[in-house]
Parts: C-alpha cells; sequence; structure tokens
C-alpha cells in the first residue's frame, strides 16, 4: 500500500480519486483549501483511521502551506511515495486581455503550475528514497493543444505538461515515474464554465479515479508517461 498525497481532494477528480484508494487502502494525505468541506463526507477525517488519513490545509498559491503539509504527512505516515496533483482552476482568459485580467493570468501561473511545481519541490527528498515512487498530473487536453481563445489556461497547462517532462527526467534514476493525464471534457463542476457538452457523454470522474489506481500497480518497467483521453471526436489541427 503506498502513501499519497492528493492536493485538490474536495471535489471533481480530486475527490474521486481519493474515494477510490481509501476503499483500496492506501495510506491519504489529502490537501484541500477548506476542510470543512469533507465534514459528513466518506472523507471525512472523523470517520476514518488517524494512522492512515489526513486531511491538511493546502492552498497552491502558497509556498509555506505546501512545506507544512508534506512535514505533516511525514510525521504521521514517516514517507511519501506518491504525489496526485488535482489541484487547478479555470479561467477564461483570451489573448488580447484587458488589464483587469492580469490577475486571472497570475492565477493561473501559480496554481496550475507553481502549485504542483513547489508541492514536488518539497516531498521530492521522500520520492527519491523509495525506488518506485509515483507522481500523477491532471493536467488536461488543453496541455497538448490549444482549443478556442483559453489563451490563458492552455498557456498554464502547456506549462505544467513540460514539467512533468523534467519531473520524469530528474527522478527517472530514483525509480520515480510520472504520469500526466491528459482529459477532455470530463463531468465536473468546472466543466460547466467550459461547454455544454452532454454530462451524460463526458468522461466521469470515476473513470479517471480507476486509471490513478491502475497506475499505482503497474511495474516501473510499464509506467506510461502520457494518457490522453477524450469523449469527444477531435481533427488533427
Amino acid at each position: 500500500m503506498r502513501k499519497i498525497l492528493i492536493s485538490g481532494a474536495s471535489r471533481g477528480i480530486g475527490k474521486a480519486i481519493a474515494l477510490k484508494l481509501l476503499k483500496e487502502g492506501h495510506s491519504l494525505s489529502l490537501g484541500v483549501r477548506k476542510k470543512e468541506d469533507l465534514i459528513n463526507t466518506p472523507l471525512d477525517p472523523k470517520v476514518n483511521n488517524p494512522d492512515n488519513f489526513l486531511v491538511h490545509t493546502y492552498d497552491a498559491t502558497d509556498q509555506n502551506s505546501s512545506k507544512k503539509w508534506v512535514d505533516s504527512t511525514v510525521k504521521i505516515f514517516k514517507n511519501i511515495d506518491t504525489i496526485i496533483h488535482c489541484a487547478g482552476i479555470f479561467k477564461r482568459t483570451n489573448l488580447i486581455f484587458n488589464s483587469s485580467e492580469l490577475k486571472d493570468i497570475e492565477d493561473l501561473w501559480k496554481v496550475n503550475v507553481m502549485g504542483p511545481w513547489i508541492l514536488t519541490k518539497d516531498a521530492w527528498k521522500y520520492l527519491t528514497i523509495n525506488n518506485s515512487a509515483r507522481i500523477i498530473v491532471l493536467v488536461s487536453m488543453s496541455g497538448k493543444r490549444s482549443k478556442g481563445k483559453l489563451a490563458s489556461y492552455s498557456m498554464s497547462k502547456f506549462a505544467l505538461m513540460s514539467l512533468c517532462q523534467t519531473m520524469r527526467n530528474e527522478g527517472w534514476e530514483q525509480g520515480i515515474r510520472v504520469t500526466a493525464i491528459c482529459p477532455g471534457s470530463v463531468n465536473t463542476d468546472m466543466a460547466k464554465e467550459i461547454n455544454h457538452f452532454p454530462k451524460k457523454d463526458m468522461t466521469q470522474a470515476n473513470d479517471i479515479a480507476y486509471i490513478c489506481s491502475n497506475l499505482l500497480n503497474l511495474p516501473n518497467s510499464s509506467v506510461p508517461f502520457e494518457i490522453a483521453l477524450n469523449c469527444q471526436l477531435e481533427t488533427a489541427i
């Protein structure tokens, strides 16, 4: 069983992954902005074993928040061998933006790029001693192609994909395997802001949770770097 950090675990994809891995018996440390969002849910710390379950306040824009979360997790679990990055935000900032939208671009950069970067850096020394550590990053199809006019969101996801590649390069000899998951439309609250594709026809959060579960069971020799999945057909650019 693994000792896992999951960011953005209070809703959407992060929550689905946490529920799946909790049922499988892994030790979970969940990073969320508001711990109260998990009260009276299956991820409520009051109904789970404190020896292998932790909920910690985590703000991707606050570097100190990341270090405190890692330190608190290691104090309980003694180690960390997996990070699943699910925290992310969406903003509709076009290429020709107005001055009031500059903060939106800065927020996208802080949360979608610097958040995973700093959290990985803070946990890196623990990942390197496991010989089979895993880093799973929810990137998005927007990290592979820019669709429509979402300049700032795509920019942040392209940068995140580049970061994933560097993580893979840096950690390979220590047995760290990195997977960038790149879904199209997923049935979450965030998807409502992007399009009106029928929910039932979207990729479901539980589908991605299943993929993550399988990734954690694969040997180092068979871990894919990238998994692209889409509920809609896209023609090549």
